[in-house]
């Protein structure tokens, strides 16, 4: 499957059903000044042959940002092979990865080449590179460094030549800190960086993503032409997008299966209403009022623990909704996991004992 640079400001899936990746956007637009950056980025990392790390939520368009890079190098007439370690069960992650012979296991009746003899003379994109099992990193950061594999079941080596891109939505300094993630292996793979915006945070993609959706669906649902009205436009731009690009490609074919005539409007887009968790914390679009007015009845108070009773209560919530998750909360407040549990252990929110030796 190729990419299509249609227009010049956008990268689209030719075919976006044969994208490798069961989660996946298949369209990436940049309009906005950080996409536009990202694109920039990857031009410049792509006639080398360096292993590069792209980093980005679930459905920011990461595998589409890979198969930009791997079209403009000089293995663009090679393959470029997608697959998500998530989806390797630890039993069976060597023999996906780096191929068995027959005989090896149970099961192996023939032999078989893994994903990176596949991709010889082009790009291997290893999608959630978070999740693959310490033992087989070990044998990862092996393949790196020797330019070869060896398959399950064979002392033979067999040499290859790939060019390496990995990608991820966690954070792989804080899966080293915690050891689940080799930090030789982090550095090998991050040569080069991608980080790849979440929609949120490049509102001047939404709108032409949006539109960009209606043109393929209206297409194939036998619209001559459709446009949003300005409230539904409204819509898109002030919500949160946590699924990105992929939840607006949803949220448009619905609207488009839903409407009437050629106008797309609110009650047409399906947008979820906020979690009840949510509410409570940003109580809607004036929420910088509602803190405002808090902080002032806290000041007229006259308490003397005023900053630790704000403190506590900022990460007390935080903490809460992210449902007890360390790295969530560090990440939603922007700050370090090492301060998070330094807070939580001082304001007695720790339920077990920090035996990890960090403060």
């Amino acid at each position: 499957m190729m990419i299509d640079h249609r227009p010049l400001n956008m990268l689209t899936a030719s075919n976006p059903q044969a994208l490798t990746l069961s989660v996946r956007a298949s369209c990436f637009v940049f309009e906005d000044p950080l996409s536009k950056a990202i694109v920039s980025q990857a031009r410049q990392i792509a006639p080398s042959d360096a292993t590069a790390l792209i980093i980005g939520e679930t459905g920011t368009g990461k595998e589409l940002i890979a198969r930009h890079v791997h079209s403009l190098s000089h293995r663009r007439n090679g393959p470029f092979v997608g697959v998500s370690c998530a989806a390797f069960s630890e039993t069976l992650a060597e023999s996906e990865l780096f191929g068995h012979e027959r005989g090896a296991f149970t099961g192996a009746l023939n032999d078989k080449a893994g994903w990176f003899e596949t991709a010889h003379g082009g790009t291997l994109f290893l999608d959630e590179i978070g999740d693959l099992p310490l033992p087989i990193q070990v044998k990862l950061l092996r393949v790196i460094q020797e330019r070869e594999v060896v398959r399950v079941g064979s002392r033979r080596s067999v040499p290859i030549d790939v060019r390496l891109l990995a990608a991820t939505h966690v954070n792989l300094e804080e899966a080293v800190a915690a050891g689940r993630f080799r930090e030789d292996l982090y550095y090998r793979l991050n040569v080069a960086m991608l980080h790849i915006p979440a929609l949120r945070e490049r509102p001047g993609d939404i709108l032409p993503l949006a539109h960009r959706f209606l043109e393929i669906y209206g297409r194939r649902l036998g619209h001559t032409s459709v446009t949003l009205a300005p409230e539904a436009a409204h819509q898109l731009l002030i919500y949160p997008w946590p699924g990105n690009i992929r939840e607006l490609e949803n949220v448009i074919h619905h609207a488009l299966l839903v409407c009437c005539g050629s106008l797309v409007r609110p009650e047409n887009l399906r947008l979820p209403a906020p979690r009840e968790k949510t509410k409570r914390l940003i109580a809607g679009p004036d929420a910088p009022n509602h803190l405002v007015h808090a902080l002032e009845e806290l000041f007229g108070q006259n308490r003397s623990d005023l900053y630790q009773h704000i403190d506590a209560t900022v990460i007390r919530s935080a903490f809460e909704y992210c449902e007890g998750n360390q790295v969530r909360t560090a990440r939603l407040l922007g700050i370090s996991r090492n301060i998070v549990r330094d807070r939580l252990s001082r304001y007695g929110l720790l339920k077990t004992p920090d035996i990890s030796g960090e403060r």
